[in-house]
């Protein structure tokens, strides 16, 4: 039913279910798409995924905006979405036949502020599993999130565009793309390094390197935790 004022009014099963015809129509032309299908009540589950998502809504420059893309994404309504190195892509099914194209270029990573990430991790992340999964200190997790040196962007290094009539600042199309990235982070966190720009094996292998060299530096020192030979005599009666 069309209301005075407004067009025809949709459900929400309406609008999931033109999602997933439109993906099924796109997968024929594109077989490569790559849709975000949320299923359950949350939109994210991983460390990075919440972590993206809570960066993103924290900041004022998004407020009440960012919210509205939370039900389009929820619907299914991303019907593909791509992330590259510093780019993100995706198309996003609205009332019209035709999905609107949305386009996302995120600033690289600082050198100055990857150099100090780096320094505040060294003998602190041991494996490139404990670091996806998000199992490290919890000053770790203060330090990447850091709003002025951590490591998810702030507004002014989000760049974004779509073709669609709404002349927004951010429209809900990319709200709803922005929330689609937190979603691929479930799936794999490394994308998240990916899209920053940053190679989490150098930050792995940096650490693994400051622990190597802190263990040489001790070589040699005698610890008060050892026991001399007398000492181990007394110790089993063989003196």
């Amino acid at each position: 039913m069309a209301y005075y004022g407004y067009g025809e009014y949709i459900t929400v099963g309406e609008k999931k279910a033109m999602a997933d015809a439109s993906i099924q129509r796109l997968k024929k032309k594109h077989p490569n798409i790559q849709p975000v299908l949320i299923e359950g009540r949350s939109l994210v589950k991983s460390w990075w995924g919440k972590a993206w998502n809570k960066n993103l809504e924290s900041y004022a420059d998004y407020d009440n905006r960012i919210q509205r893309g939370r039900s389009y994404v929820r619907n299914h309504a991303v019907v593909d979405l791509k992330i590259s190195k510093g780019i993100v892509t995706g198309m996003v099914q609205g009332t019209r036949k035709q999905p609107y194209k949305i386009r996302i270029e995120i600033d690289p990573l600082t050198e100055k502020r990857w150099d100090r990430i780096a320094k505040l991790c060294n003998s602190r992340i041991e494996s490139i599993e404990k670091l996806i999964q998000g199992k490290f200190p919890e000053e770790m997790k203060e330090t990447f999130t850091d709003r002025q040196y951590g490591l998810f962007p702030t507004p002014k290094e989000i760049h974004f565009q779509c073709n669609c009539p709404d002349w927004a600042y951010m429209c809900k199309h990319i709200a709803a793309v922005l929330y689609g990235i937190g979603s691929r982070f479930d799936d794999d966190p490394l994308l998240f390094f990916h899209l920053r720009g940053v190679d989490v094996k150098q930050l792995i292998k940096k650490t693994i390197d400051e622990k190597v060299q802190n263990m040489l530096k001790n070589t040699g020192k005698k610890s008060c935790r050892e026991i001399n030979l007398e000492k181990i005599d007394d110790l089993f009666g063989l003196s």
